[in-house]
């Protein structure tokens, strides 16, 4: 199934070329104030800069007319930046850029839009900064750089729901993010979670009474489904969508319809009925000038001569699409064409030539994945990156706050000492022990919450290269899923190294990611379960945070790792009585003795402080509660007296 939009993979100069480009851009518009421009539309820019509206509505109404028309829009884009009305000048450079990005100038188009924004960032206008943010997400969305079309699409979603009484097209904004954000789980193959954004977006476009709204999310609709395989449930969504482009009369919309339509009836091996279809689109399609939609309508066209026999006009076609698609840049309709060749010579019994096209379709395959898994790797390191650097300016804020504490107490000191005399001196001294025994409490406080924001280092570099593996592997699936997974848990561990406790269910599900990401590097052999009694809620329990996860780790290190065979480790969550939680973390390992010795062994000795730190964690959390908490490590032995694994009882106060 063809999804309608270009990919283009922008090389590491991007930014040098937007520069360029907005160079170039700064002289194509003094060239253009000096191009024939009708005096009507010049009296009407010179009336819309005296009034500078501030809305997107009331520009939008103005300017409806010439909104298609580049060489108007440049130079009313001119006379705004010279009128230092920022407004106008941010919106018509976003509706150039829209423009190139039709006709498939992404480069030209993400530069536009990054101008854009920076004047609306100026102007302080929140509409027309969620604009530019959904049409650069668009673009990039388009080049397949998945991870930044996100943040794009996600930062305009956040700042339009932040609006108290949004504007109409602030409301549109809402929807044109969640549409982008279900394209870009589409493009991730979540396609269940596509058409939820999808279906969200259609109920908000309803209430609008956007047609076109309407026409974009049943058409994303039907290629989700259709991807599916759903082709009766993608037929009915495309006509649905058909139905509103000829509402509000889209050439641009019916042939993306149309084209879909053509594509299902090929599917069900009904050539004729697409080409009706077909046909009428190969001049339509070139009008509208997007060279990816006008190059699959050709693929299709073949393909369609293909099943009925016609080979020759089935080549001329398949291959006029494939030229169109290498010459604009365009990787997914290149390997969409390779394909159909070697459908073609499979056909026709030639059998080497299908071979050979196959080849071809597999190397542009391989390009494609690969160039994708890098930039969105690449993302997730960067974010990795900036993290740990945010953790590092937090950690020597406190470091400062820990040096400022001291020396605040050595001048108290010295002026103390200073006054002490005789029995006055012993009461002062008293009063300074206690405040000494004040500040070194705010002192350790401040220690911990250093050490529970620095996260482990070793943990996240064997993760990475865990999921490496499946990139290499190319098990796309699984390297999505586990990076997903990944950042999940790594968001969750830097939201909860700065709580004194959260809740019992975000823990177990803090433990679950740990332990799925670590499962994989024992090719998730282990057996790990959670088993919460029905009589306890574990949203109501307070836990000290990341308070697990050293006992499940000393499991999997010491009690696990030289295990051959089975591997166990469960988690019950039991009320033991009124005052307490019990919660019982059992393995099935090689038991304390026989780590012991495995560890005596080891050439390099690390001592291990988690579970110490966490007991001194437990013991200040439970001076706020009436009862105290208490930790058991139990050995466990079968029958015979062999060591069978270990459990850690942890009961909890409550009360």
């Amino acid at each position: 199934m063809f999804k309608i939009e270009s990919i283009k993979i922008i090389n590491l100069h991007l930014g040098q070329r937007i520069f360029l480009f907005s160079v170039l851009f700064l002289a194509a518009t003094r060239l253009v104030s000096q191009e024939v421009i009708p005096e009507a539309f010049k009296e009407k820019a010179e009336r819309i800069v005296r009034m500078a509206p501030k809305t997107y509505l009331v520009l939008d109404s103005e300017l409806k007319a010439e909104k298609r028309d580049t060489t108007l829009l440049r130079y009313f884009a001119n006379l705004c930046n010279e009128a230092g009305y920022l407004d106008g000048e941010s919106y018509a450079l976003d509706q150039i850029g829209t423009k190139y990005r039709n006709t498939s100038q992404y480069e030209k188009a993400a530069a536009l839009h990054q101008k854009a924004l920076k004047i609306a960032e100026k102007a302080n206008n929140t509409e027309l900064k969620v604009l530019s943010l959904n049409m650069l997400g668009v673009v990039y969305r388009r080049t397949d750089a998945i991870k930044t079309a996100l943040d794009y699409n996600q930062q305009a979603l956040e700042l339009a729901e932040q609006v108290e009484n949004p504007s109409h097209h602030i409301q549109r904004s809402i929807n044109v993010s969640l549409n982008s954000i279900g394209n870009l789980y589409q493009t991730l193959e979540q396609y269940d979670l596509a058409i939820l954004q999808f279906k969200r977006a259609l109920r908000l476009e309803e209430e609008l009474g956007n047609k076109l709204g309407l026409a974009i999310n049943h058409q994303n609709i039907g290629d989700c489904l259709e991807l599916k395989g759903d082709l009766e449930g993608a037929l009915e969504s495309y006509r649905k969508s058909l139905a509103y482009n000829e509402e509000i009369n889209s050439d641009y919309g019916r042939v993306i319809c149309k084209n879909s339509l053509a594509q299902v009836y090929l599917k069900q091996d009904m050539p004729y009925a697409a080409l009706v279809l077909l046909e009428p689109l190969h001049e339509q399609s070139k009008t509208i000038g997007d060279f990816y939609i006008t190059s699959a309508v050709f693929i299709n066209t073949g393909w369609a001569h293909t099943q009925l026999g016609q080979y020759d006009k089935a080549k001329t076609f398949i291959q006029e699409g494939l030229e169109m698609a290498q010459n604009h840049n365009m990787p997914s309709n290149v390997l969409y064409g390779y394909r159909k060749l070697s459908d073609l010579e499979i056909k026709k019994g030639d059998f080497r030539r299908a071979y050979e096209f196959y080849k071809k379709a597999d190397e542009q395959n391989n390009e494609i994945i690969s160039a994708t898994n890098v930039r969105y790797m690449n993302d997730i390191i960067v974010r990795y990156e900036a993290e740990k650097k945010n953790n590092q300016i937090s950690v020597l804020a406190k470091e400062n706050e820990i040096v400022r504490l001291r020396l605040r107490k050595n001048q108290t000191t010295l002026l103390v000492s200073a006054l002490i005399v005789g029995l006055v001196a012993s009461i002062l001294y008293i009063l300074y022990r206690q405040y000494q025994n004040k500040n070194e409490k705010r002192v350790l406080s401040l220690e911990q919450n250093m050490l529970r924001s620095q996260m482990n280092p070793h943990f996240l570099f064997n993760s990475l290269n865990s999921i490496k593996l499946y990139i290499i592997n190319n098990e796309q699936k699984n390297a999505v899923h586990y990076l997903n997974k990944f950042s999940k848990l790594v968001r969750k561990i830097l939201e909860a190294s700065s709580l004194k406790e959260i809740s019992l269910a975000e823990e177990l599900e803090t433990v679950e990611l740990y332990m799925n990401i670590e499962n994989i590097r024992f090719s998730n052999e282990i057996d790990f379960k959670i088993n919460v009694d029905d009589n306890i809620s574990p949203d109501v329990v307070k836990v000290p945070s990341l308070a697990l996860q050293p006992f499940l780790e000393n499991s999997l290190w010491h009690g696990l790792s030289p295990k051959n065979g089975e591997k166990k480790i469960h988690i019950w969550v039991k009320q033991k009585n009124q005052g307490y939680v019990s919660i019982e973390i059992e393995d099935n390992g090689v038991g304390r003795g026989a780590a012991e010795i495995n560890k005596e062994n080891r050439i390099l000795k690390r001592k291990s402080v988690g579970i110490r730190i966490t007991k001194e964690r437990l013991a200040n959390f439970s001076k706020d509660y009436q009862n105290s908490f208490d930790v058991d490590i139990v050995d466990l032995f079968d029958e015979n007296g062999n060591p069978k694994g270990t459990k850690v009882i942890l009961d909890i106060p409550t009360i």
